[in-house]
């Protein structure tokens, strides 16, 4: 078809984009650095901290305060909440970013007098623009050409598809007059589900309907399974954390009272005895601070973005995130065959006539076939047609257009009528008039060729299909399709007839197009890792049961004497029970229908199946929707898109694959971040809550708790979120969807690395062998010096070790720099602190023999945590988790 008459000129597109601008809908104002600043200071535990401070200066004010340690608080306070804000600024406005590139559409238009493809936000009022099945209307405007049904759900709430026809040319817009049921309006947002048409754009950006619903309405977007679980984790600790608190405040008062000489006289100090209780309750909050795991919402922005960058890069846009973590727990994927596991670079290899010969090339037909199959390619086709080429049709239209090879004669023939290809059907149909008055049909052989009676040979004469060649033609296709090459089937009929229903007999057949697409390379040993990490695969075509089992067996899915394979007819005559008994075993269902991935969906989940669905048509958008990750394909309709969760923009088996991992790796690093930031929770709690008991005063002052707290956090945050996707995650079984977050390793862990750091914390304070190992003073200065950097260099060595499950700590540390250089600068930072520190963070400078004392002390976390995964392998051989 082609509508060059409709289309604008160049010079037209500038003079409407000057007057009425273009079709970009404006954004929400984006929340700024201050205002997100601003919130963190509305956090509860900082405004305590901050009421808190305004009383220590107002003693200091009176001379019965330190100024020095509140200097520290509040520069300590400052420095949390803009490193904090920082973060989560810089990481969600990365991941906006990502997610802004899911809603990129392209859209055809006629300029120039040619098919053009434009971005949707460069459309002008005037345009032309080319609708086919699956598109999404990128404008409100009028239907020019052709028929079509359009799904107005997004707009209007109604389930029933609208018929809309060509608008009559003294057709009244109307300012204001929003008619959804009016047959020749067009409105931005709804999806054309069957026909094609031309339509002129009216109104656009947001002047649309669509445009003024987005600036009334803000999607609010439900947390992921595992943001929910994490929440209810830091919602747990959290009230535990406030219990220690207030334990924690109750023990030091009464560790003052009772060492007070005198108990009357300690409650007759009353500056000093509230002094001691302002003190008593910045340590309880600063206790509550470390026990609440704010990092962990952090935690999944900053995994979250840089995990999507990397993605993007593997050909992976992630829409939603749940999909991408879910992807990571996946047991069952349903994938494409066309373009997902073969290339997708369809190429006709072979035509055969009605006699049963064969012909290698379009250049070898007989001419009156040739033209027959001209026509039938370039006329019965959803596709725009220029000179003699499709354009942007799907992949087997492309590659029939690809076959007239330049072949060009004018058919003097015009479109009356046209039937979309449909999976039901499996054909499409064009009435045509002019120099022939017929239809052309173009689909499944195997199907049509029960409808035919007649055959064009090779002189061109029509001659009887009789029983015995068809038989003879079954047989060739057969052999076809065991080499893997599918067929497409190209017939004419006589004379037109009403209805979508083809006639029983009286079909022409004017050849079989063998089509063959290569299993890609890269795709056979993916689906063989994606099998090894427990994850079924099974293929879901339209192709014959013979290809599809011939291509399913080169790609390693089907591979053992038990593996099924069905039909849809042969699944649609099984029951539901029936179906579950022989999910495990399926491998392949051919001749698919769209409503036989939706039921195969529902099956699995209720086998309490994790399930995978890939699809790129409108009609594999409920699919899509119902799976628990919906992997849309790139070359795909925006319905299928809108619907997935993932984007595969490069339609490659091997970027599923990455996907997975990267559902993996997302989960495992926050695993790591978890365990790592709970050791320190644990241990510092546990030492603050036993110290007043001991005879400890302060283990841990208010400045060095906050400072520990930025470490675990932000800081962790970003090393942790680094982590690479490694194959050997691949290795593991998919995580239970019901399993807590925190597995029994990772509570083992956790419990003996903070116990051994709560260990450390009181033999610094209470033996007298290693304060003699430092320096003499009055105030233990230099001890307690040592000890604090002894605890902040076990939390970097735990870093290490919880980042592997392996004895090998450096194990892929150069895939991930940005951990080292984090680490690196918690040292140095924590050097520099010995010497400027000084009485805000308790410390002082240290001489070598001590700095050795220090280090070595610190890497016994190392030697113990070594041990305890060597002990660990020896109970568990061959079982593996993460720690």
């Amino acid at each position: 078809m082609t509508y060059k008459h409709f289309g604008l000129t160049s010079a037209q597109v500038q003079e409407s984009l000057t007057k009425n601008g273009n079709n970009s809908l404006t954004q929400p104002p984006k929340e700024t650095f201050l205002h997100k600043l601003w919130l963190n200071f509305q956090d509860p535990i900082i405004r305590i901290l901050i009421f808190a401070l305004l009383i220590n200066i107002v003693f200091v004010y009176t001379g019965h305060g330190d100024w020095i340690e509140t200097a520290g608080i509040f520069l300590a306070i400052i420095l949390a909440t803009f490193v904090s804000t920082y973060s989560e600024y810089s990481n969600e406005s990365a991941f906006q970013k990502l997610q802004e590139e899911a809603s990129l559409i392209s859209c055809k238009v006629w300029r120039d007098g040619a098919p053009t493809e434009v971005h949707i936000d460069d459309i002008v009022v005037a345009d032309a623009i080319i609708l086919q099945a699956g598109d999404k209307i990128p404008v409100d405007g009028i239907l020019l050409d052709g028929e079509i049904k359009v799904d107005q759900a997004t707009l209007n709430g109604e389930s029933e598809e609208a018929n809309k026809q060509i608008a009559p040319k003294d057709f009244a817009w109307g300012v204001g007059n929003i008619d959804f049921l009016d047959a020749n309006k067009l409105f931005r947002g709804s999806v054309v589900v069957e026909g094609q048409g031309v339509m002129r754009a009216i109104d656009i950006g947001d002047s649309s309907v669509y445009g003024k619903l987005t600036q009334e309405l803000k999607d609010d977007e439900r947390d992921s399974p595992l943001k929910v679980k994490l929440t209810e984790l830091a919602g747990q600790i959290s009230k535990v954390g406030y219990s220690v608190g207030v334990l924690i405040v109750l023990a030091v008062m009464l560790h003052n009272i009772f060492s007070a000489p005198s108990v009357g006289a300690y409650f007759a100090d009353v500056p000093g005895l509230l002094q001691d209780l302002v003190q008593a309750a910045i340590l309880g909050i600063i206790i509550i601070v470390m026990a609440v795991p704010e990092g962990l919402p952090l935690m999944i922005a900053v995994v979250s973005s840089l995990n999507m960058k990397k993605m993007l890069r593997d050909n992976v846009l992630v829409r939603k995130l749940a999909g991408i973590e879910t992807a990571g727990s996946l047991n069952l994927l349903y994938t494409d065959k066309t373009g997902t596991i073969t290339k997708g670079k369809l190429e006709v290899v072979d035509f055969l006539i009605g006699d049963g010969t064969t012909f290698p090339s379009f250049g070898n037909l007989p001419d009156k076939i040739k033209e027959l199959t001209f026509a039938n390619c370039l006329l019965n086709t959803s596709a725009a047609v220029a000179d003699g080429k499709v354009i942007g049709g799907n992949m087997t239209e492309v590659a029939l257009s690809n076959y007239l090879s330049g072949y060009n004669v004018d058919l003097n023939l015009e479109k009356i009528r046209f039937i979309p290809f449909n999976s039901f059907n499996k054909y499409s149909l064009a009435h045509v008039r002019g120099s022939y008055d017929f239809c052309l049909i173009k689909g499944a052989p195997d199907k049509l060729i029960n409808y035919a009676q007649e055959y064009f040979d090779a002189a061109g004469n029509l001659c009887p299909l009789t029983a015995e060649l068809k038989l003879t033609l079954d047989k060739k296709m057969i052999t076809f399709a065991e080499n893997s090459i599918r067929m497409l089937g190209l017939f004419t009929y006589p004379q037109s007839f009403e209805g979508d229903k083809l006639p029983g007999e009286g079909l022409r057949l004017i050849g079989v197009a063998c089509i063959r697409d290569d299993v890609r390379p890269e795709a056979i040993e993916a689906i063989g890792e994606v099998q090894n990490a427990g994850v079924q695969v099974v293929m879901i075509t339209g192709d014959r049961k013979e290809t599809a089992m011939a291509i399913a067996k080169d790609a390693g899915i089907f591979r053992e004497s038990t593996d099924i394979v069905w039909t849809s007819d042969e699944l649609a005559a099984l029951s539901d029970e029936e179906v579950k008994k022989y999910i495990p075993d399926l491998r392949v269902v051919a001749r698919a229908l769209p409503m036989d991935k939706s039921r195969l969906v529902r099956l699995s989940q209720e086998l309490g199946l994790v399930v995978g669905m890939t699809g790129d048509g409108v009609n594999d958008s409920p699919a899509l929707k119902k799976a628990d990750v919906g992997f849309a394909m790139g070359s795909g309709t925006e319905v299928a898109k809108e619907a997935g969760d993932i984007v595969i923009l490069d339609d490659n088996f091997l970027s599923i694959k990455k996907a997975i991992l990267y559902g993996r790796t997302i989960y495992n690093s926050i695993c790591k971040f978890i365990t790592f930031q709970l050791t320190i929770n644990f241990s510092a709690v546990a030492i603050n809550l036993i110290a007043p008991f001991i005879g400890i005063a302060r283990p841990l002052t208010i400045t060095q708790i906050l400072w520990i707290n930025l470490i675990m956090d932000t800081m962790a945050a970003l090393a942790f979120g680094g982590e690479p996707a490694l194959a050997e995650y691949l290795k593991e079984k998919p995580k239970n969807r019901q399993a807590p977050i925190i597995s029994r390793e990772m509570a083992i862990n956790i419990l003996l690395a903070g116990a051994y750091m709560t260990f450390i914390a009181i033999l610094f304070f209470k033996s007298t062998t290693i304060d003699h190992w430092f320096r003499n003073a009055p105030d233990h200065i230099y001890t307690y010096t040592g000890f604090f950097c002894v605890y902040v260099f076990m939390a970097v060595f735990n870093a290490f070790n919880v980042r592997v499950n392996s004895m090998n700590l450096l194990k892929n540390i150069n895939r991930n720099v940005g951990f080292l250089q984090i680490m690196a600068l918690i040292v140095i930072v924590q050097l520099v602190l010995t010497f400027i520190g000084g009485k805000v963070l308790r410390m002082t400078p240290l001489t070598k023999v001590e700095w050795i004392i220090v280090v070595a002390m610190s890497f016994s976390m190392v030697i113990v945590d070594l041990m305890r995964k060597f002990v660990f392998k020896k109970l568990e051989k061959g079982r593996k988790y993460i720690v």
